[in-house]
């Protein structure tokens, strides 16, 4: 199993979504858009997540060339991406958007299919490579935080620019063989998804990622707006992502001891604590210090969750399309839903009934998944 080239590209992926989900909307703000439409130019890198990896995930298990797809999407965006630096009004930012994150939200459900093959027989271990991504993330979202209050906004783009060559660079390592064709389950993806349990996974995941919809659009911001520097912000999406960590490193134990089930409930009623502290009591460090320890559970233990789950429901040839389905579902259309009510409903209200909602969606995942999800996949 090649551990550090399939580590290296989860570094580098999560380092560029670590730059660009907390921060791209400060930049956006700085080109003297309003937070509805940073907003909704926000839900369109979710919006393409929604198409994206279906197109590619379909053309992934019917041809065996993940890596490839992989390889592709990756010097596409980077391409697509270098657009930003010459439009700065909404419809042409849009359609920039649109395209590189087309070709960026390929790219993910993809390796992590192609992880999956390599870790046949020990997908307990997924957990220790996907650490790396954390350890991106939280360099990244230091760096960029330190880079805007240093130097300047406008320095986002470039950095954000290197960090998707280094993930199409980092691709270049990884072997085709890593993505073999899988054996063929010829059981119609239609039959699948009729299982309760199945549209009921996905519906939760879906839940989970529109509640964050406020903390990853508007949480630098909204800090900003009572009285934090963006380099402590930093510190304190750096600090969440740390508690992601401890998880990654210890899920391997716990999943043995507890049900991916249990696992998953736990994490959704913790996210609605999460948003309450962030929504009532934002002035309170020691309060907002507990919210982002908390990601440990609203991602880490969620994430290693939701993803075991689906490779249980989703097997042979419909290994890629089911990391495709848990792709567009929740960070696609989950995090377009997201970013559109937490723009509106700051904008036209507060930053507090933003979280609230967040808390509720929150609540409502939890009970879906007491209600309909299991381990078992028949």
């Amino acid at each position: 199993m090649p551990y550090w080239r399939l580590s290296g590209f989860y570094f580098f992926y999560f380092a560029s979504l670590g730059s660009l989900i907390f921060y791209w909307s400060i930049y956006l703000e700085s080109l003297g858009l309003s937070r509805q439409s940073t907003g909704e130019l926000i839900a369109v890198l979710s919006a393409t997540k929604i198409v994206s990896p279906l197109i590619w995930g379909w053309i992934a298990d019917h041809t065996g060339h993940r890596m490839r797809i992989v390889r592709s999407g990756a010097f596409a965006a980077v391409l697509t991406f270098a657009g930003v630096f010459w439009v700065s009004s909404y419809w042409p930012l849009a359609l920039v958007m649109a395209a590189f994150s087309f070709f960026w939200n390929a790219v993910l459900p993809q390796f992590e299919a192609a992880t999956f093959s390599h870790l046949e027989g020990q997908t307990h271990r997924y957990s220790v490579i996907r650490v790396w991504g954390s350890v991106g993330f939280i360099l990244a979202a230091w760096l960029a935080g330190w880079g805007i209050e240093t130097l300047t906004v406008a320095a986002l783009p470039y950095f954000v620019l290197i960090l998707f060559a280094a993930i199409w660079l980092s691709s270049l390592l990884v072997p085709e063989s890593a993505a073999g064709h899988r054996s063929l389950d010829h059981e119609p993806l239609s039959r699948v998804l009729a299982r309760p349990h199945v549209t009921g996974l996905l519906l939760v995941c879906f839940l989970m990622q529109a509640g964050h919809g406020p903390y990853y659009v508007f949480f630098a911001p909204y800090m900003k707006a009572h009285g934090y520097s963006i380099s402590f912000v930093g510190g304190l999406i750096a600090l969440g992502v740390i508690a992601e960590v401890f998880v990654f490193l210890n899920m391997h134990r716990w999943g043995k001891r507890f049900q991916l089930r249990s696992l998953l409930i736990v994490s959704l009623l913790l996210s609605s604590v999460r948003w309450l502290l962030l929504g009532f009591f934002p002035e309170n460090l020691t309060l907002v210090v507990i919210a982002q320890m908390l990601h440990a559970a609203t991602f880490g233990v969620y994430h290693v969750a939701a993803i075991q789950l689906i490779h249980i429901y989703f097997t042979g040839r419909h290994q890629g399309k089911g990391q495709a389905l848990y792709s567009s579902v929740s960070f696609g259309a989950g995090g377009a839903v997201g970013s559109l009510y937490s723009g509106y409903i700051w904008e036209n209200s507060s930053g507090m009934y933003m979280f609230l909602t967040a808390a509720i969606i929150g609540l409502l995942g939890a009970l879906i998944a007491w209600s309909f999800v299991r381990v078992e996949p028949a």
